[in-house]
């Protein structure tokens, strides 16, 4: 699978299987998006390969690093220190996203009460692991 920004300057691409896939409804997340909900993909570290531009790093928090485009300011990846196993990319930067549903929700505690998805997918208060 391969992954862009909107103006295609960072690319990603991985032969792995997609550990997990969900709709992330954190304040952190939301902000740093400028939406109300987004959706991840969790792929092992390893098994993505960055071309074009390499992305640019925010460190958001001690533990957390999220990678973004340096030209258009697309948001593409999430890495935290304490899951060691997957870098978590947007959905939104899949060339296809129709291959990654959400399988469930995480810190669905924080949604926003005015937007309501209508799905039968497990909500988890905090994280799913």
């Amino acid at each position: 699978m391969k992954g862009h920004c909107h103006c295609g300057a960072v690319r990603w691409a991985s032969d792995a299987e997609i550990a997990w896939s969900c709709y992330c409804h954190c304040a952190d997340c939301r902000r740093n998006c400028a939406a109300p909900v987004t959706a991840f993909i969790g792929l092992p570290h390893g098994s993505v390969a960055w071309s074009g531009d390499p992305p640019r790093v925010y460190n958001s928090s001690e533990v957390v690093e999220r990678l973004f485009c340096g030209t258009c300011g697309t948001p593409m990846a999430y890495r935290n220190a304490r899951d060691r196993v997957n870098i978590h990319l947007y959905t939104a930067t899949l060339d296809n996203p129709e291959d990654a549903a959400p399988r469930f929700h995480v810190f669905h505690a924080e949604h926003l009460h005015w937007l309501n998805i209508e799905d039968s997918l497990p909500r988890y208060a905090g994280t799913a692991t």
